[in-house]
């Protein structure tokens, strides 16, 4: 059956389960439909239009209708639809894709392996980290540390590590005692009174390695640590963090993975989130704009020393035991290799290095709002934190749904923005936008914004 807007098969919820949505709510009104896009804006099917200000999901950085990307998968599906990547099997959109990824991907990494989600990246990073301890004869060295409010995805793996209540609630993740946690590198919340972001950045990492020491180095394989946290609240970290950081994890030989699945490709104003905060990872995940979005793809990168001992391990074996059946998918790849041309070739790091100052005065500048505690990013990503009270940074109880009145807000002003936990509101637009369009953004979420405290305050 063609779809046709407005069709009872479009709005019939019966259909579909939605992520992250209140399903008994969701019975009653049935889902936002969206049926085109183009540039930095898309339309529902009741024709209204909307700035998509998160990107679709952190991800659509070239806009709705790049049409190289498009071109792209057609002259692919007409080459070569499908091929694996088993049994020492490629194709040459793969080879060149893992090419180009390594010529651009933060130091040291060496060698890249294709999938296709962030989650599936990280499962499989996961993964990684045991057979390399494996491979090593360090077979109890294998918990995995993430930090509190980190997001990295909803599989049973990456669930696992997504220290997010709402997101493992009733799952039963974390769903086993390898998965740790550590501190929320937050410093509007986490600070003490005075405490400068230098000396609560050290004392974070104090809180860490008093973990590693307390459960044992010896079994502690990895930190998992987005550059900038993500779906936790949008929450880049304070001074000197990941400088402090890594000094612990090196002293206990514990890897450090770089979950750059939204902050890569330019986000933060340099090609890595790694390169903005002086990480050097041993791994590196990435997905979401490696593609644009407009296929599904994401990549494990590795060091060289992590690569040997894989081959070394997997000689005794006699295979590298796992992959996936669309992972390398060649028209997904032909995609991404196209999305990493076109960043170079029109400058896209420039660009965002030009617009992401106005970008981040006007969010900034939200920060004398009455509703809004803290304002925060880096970029062209960010959020406010909704408050109660500016004084004593006290948040409006649960049931007032505070991001949430201010999301619904938004919307009905023509941007699409995310609520997300500690009540806080993202944007986080495609990297194409201009800076008149990054003030119709702000001005759109001001104005969602006063809007939401007449509710609110009422």
């Amino acid at each position: 059956m063609p779809y046709a807007p407005n069709s009872l098969a479009a709005r019939d919820v019966a259909y579909t389960m939605h992520p992250y949505t209140n399903l008994a709510a969701h019975e009653q009104r049935g889902p936002h439909v969206i049926s085109r896009g183009e540039g930095i804006y898309i339309w529902d099917d009741e024709g209204n239009r909307y700035i998509e200000g998160l990107a679709g999901l952190w991800c659509v950085s070239l806009g709705f209708n790049e049409q190289r990307l498009i071109d792209a998968a057609t002259r692919q599906l007409g080459i070569l639809p499908y091929s694996h990547t088993f049994a020492h099997r490629s194709t040459e959109p793969v080879i060149e894709l893992c090419e180009h990824l390594i010529r651009i991907a933060p130091e040291p990494m060496a060698h890249a392996f294709l999938l296709n989600s962030g989650s599936e990246a990280i499962d499989t990073a996961i993964k990684f980290a045991w057979y390399y301890n494996n491979a090593l004869g360090r077979r109890e060295k294998k918990k995995i540390i993430s930090r509190k409010r980190g997001y990295h995805g909803v599989t049973v793996a990456g669930g696992s590590l997504t220290a997010i209540p709402l997101m493992q609630n009733d799952f039963d993740l974390p769903v086993s005692d390898r998965f740790l946690t550590t501190d929320t590198p937050h410093h509007y919340r986490g600070a003490r009174p005075g405490e400068s972001e230098e000396d609560f950045a050290t004392r974070l990492a104090d809180s860490l390695e008093q973990l590693i020491l307390a459960e044992g180095p010896e079994t502690v394989a990895a930190f998992v640590a987005e550059p900038v946290m993500g779906a936790g609240g949008v929450i880049p970290p304070p001074r000197t963090y990941f400088e402090k950081v890594q000094a612990v994890l090196r002293r206990h030989d514990v890897l450090m993975v770089a979950d750059e699945v939204i902050c890569g490709f330019g986000r933060t104003a340099n090609m890595w989130g790694s390169q903005t905060y002086g990480i050097v990872p041993d791994m590196v995940t990435c997905a979401k704009q490696l593609s644009s979005a407009y296929l599904p793809i994401s990549a494990v990168m590795i060091s060289q020393p992590i690569y040997e001992a894989f081959r070394d391990l997997s000689a005794k074996h006699g295979a590298f035991g796992m992959g996936y059946t669309y992972g390398g998918h060649p028209v997904c790849a032909a995609v991404a290799l196209e999305t990493l041309r076109i960043y170079e070739e029109r400058d896209i790091l420039g660009h965002v290095r030009a617009v992401a100052p106005r970008f981040q005065q006007r969010l900034h500048a939200l920060g004398d709002h009455p509703l809004v505690g803290e304002a925060r990013g880096v970029g062209l990503v960010g959020a406010i934190e909704i408050v109660e009270d500016k004084a004593t940074r006290a948040s409006f109880a649960p049931e007032r749904k505070a991001a949430n009145q201010v999301f619904e807000r938004t919307v009905a002003n023509g941007l699409i923005t995310r609520a997300l936990p500690g009540d806080a509101v993202a944007t986080c637009p495609p990297l194409i936008i201009d800076e008149t369009q990054v003030d119709d953004l702000f001005d759109r979420l001001e104005r969602g914004l006063d809007e939401a405290a007449k509710s609110l305050r009422g």
